[in-house]
């Protein structure tokens, strides 16, 4: 199992946990093409993330003398920690002062080597199954 983390983005978490929960338990490919076509701001660091994780886990296996098929690495853990919050003050009318409160995240990805579920068969027609045959004429 391989794992990459990115501290400090400077994503809200609430906002970058949308992006996590829907590439959660999905394989690598999949998910790398899902992120690369999300318009969201958080898609571009998990992105990144995801990758990363995946070329650990095959430095991992070269390393131990093993080969990883990269289109079998499945993201078996992602999570969205939330990271250090900067505080900002905005200037306001009568001397005032009010703050702005900028999120950061911490985004973990542990990929792990799944062999994909081969089809069983032809899948069954919906309907009924049987063919379709041409009408009769009766008298």
């Amino acid at each position: 199992m391989a794992h990459a983390i990115a501290k400090y983005v400077r994503v809200s978490p609430r906002k970058a946990r949308l992006l996590i929960e829907a590439i959660r338990g999905q394989y690598v490919p999949e998910a790398v093409a899902f992120l690369r076509f999300s318009p969201q701001r958080a898609a571009r660091p998990i992105l990144k993330v995801v990758q990363s994780a995946a070329a650990n886990a095959v430095f991992l296996a070269e390393r131990d003398g093993g080969t990883v098929d990269e289109d079998a690495l499945k993201i078996v853990h992602a999570v969205v920690d939330e990271g250090p919050r900067l505080k900002r003050y905005r200037p306001r009318a009568m001397g005032r002062a009010y703050p702005i409160i900028k999120p950061t995240c911490h985004i973990r990805v542990e990929v792990q080597e799944v062999p994909r579920p081969q089809p069983v068969g032809r899948r069954a027609r919906r309907g009924g199954g049987t063919t379709p045959t041409a009408p009769t004429t009766e008298s």
